[in-house]
């Protein structure tokens, strides 16, 4: 018992010094970077606002969210805030300005978070037709990928297939290079990441697993998961320069050994350092590398951030 109180207090000290840690940094660097006061006029249309005709693909920095579609996993106030990562719906988070959206999947098609599971797939593909439907210059990355610990659903890139149809966009790394407008009227790229069926290949409408890259670490101590992202980014190559999408996750996750297990006090930890992050990321000379920013419970201010050095690329002053 003594051990087990002892290995307590000592993490929460840990937790302390990296939240520490990381409020020093922000005091002392500040969270300025180039044209960091932008803001879009129209969030719900924010790359029709930005000169679509101009806008490379690799040039955007994408407003994404992590566990998309947990806004109604498990049971409320029961089970729900261990795995709630996300308060709003779908379409609620694309009106709001997210372009990437992560979502994990069981046998049935039903969203899930490890082994709680919220509502059918079909809830998240409506609201993506119909944020679609209202908008008309706005790409959306949709990740969907089988959850782990469970067997991918039957024919299921078929299903994607005939779902979106001609709102895809094949997989092709040219579009990487291509303008927004060159890529309209297709609006999705698909990232299907299955865990035993066959990958996607090129020409497909869907992409595989390997144009989406990222390095997560399973830990809830800020500072730690700041510096991994940092570390991890910075060996990428520039946008310029790569054929697969890079994401950034501004994210901790609730450990067992740890008293708190709730996902929104733990993830709150980092939640508030998003602009810190990219403005290390420009002094730390890595910000031509930064491409997908990801976020629990996304805000206004976590979207005005990502479009703002989207609109600094496109100024020339990043």
């Amino acid at each position: 018992m003594g051990t087990h109180v002892s290995k307590q207090v000592e993490r929460r000290k840990a937790i302390s010094t990296e939240k520490k840690t990381l409020c020093g940094l922000h005091e002392k660097c500040g969270v300025d970077f180039p044209e960091c006061s932008y803001k879009p006029a129209d969030r719900k249309n924010w790359m029709a606002g930005i000169n679509p005709d101009k806008v490379h693909i690799n040039q955007i920095v994408w407003p994404g969210t992590h566990d998309s579609a947990t806004n109604r996993i498990g049971v409320p106030c029961i089970t729900r805030p261990f795995a709630q990562c996300q308060n709003l719906s779908v379409y609620k988070q694309l009106v709001k300005g997210t372009r990437v959206l992560d979502i994990r999947v069981q046998e049935d098609r039903r969203v899930c978070h490890g082994i709680l599971k919220a509502y059918n797939v079909d809830v998240v593909i409506n609201d993506v037709k119909k944020f679609l439907s209202e908008t008309e210059k706005e790409i959306i990355i949709l990740e969907i990928r089988t959850e782990f610990g469970h067997e991918d659903p039957a024919e299921f890139d078929k299903y994607l297939v005939e779902q979106f149809g001609e709102l895809l966009i094949h997989q092709d790394d040219n579009v990487f290079h291509k303008t927004i407008s060159e890529l309209l009227p297709k609006r999705i790229i698909c990232v299907w990441k299955p865990r035993k069926s066959p990958q996607a290949k090129a020409g497909s409408p869907l992409w595989n697993s390997g144009h989406l890259k990222d390095n997560w670490i399973d830990t809830d101590l800020p500072s730690t998961k700041f510096e991994s992202n940092m570390k991890h980014l910075s060996e990428q190559p520039p946008v310029t320069s790569r054929k697969y999408f890079y994401r950034v996750e501004n994210t901790v996750t609730p450990q067992a050994d740890n008293p708190i297990l709730c996902v929104k006090p733990v993830t709150g930890r980092i939640h508030g350092y998003a602009r810190l992050f990219i403005t290390q990321c420009f002094s730390r000379g890595c910000a031509d590398r930064l491409q997908i920013f990801s976020t629990d419970f996304i805000d206004e201010d976590f979207v005005d951030a990502c479009v703002a050095v989207t609109y600094s690329r496109i100024e020339g002053k990043a």
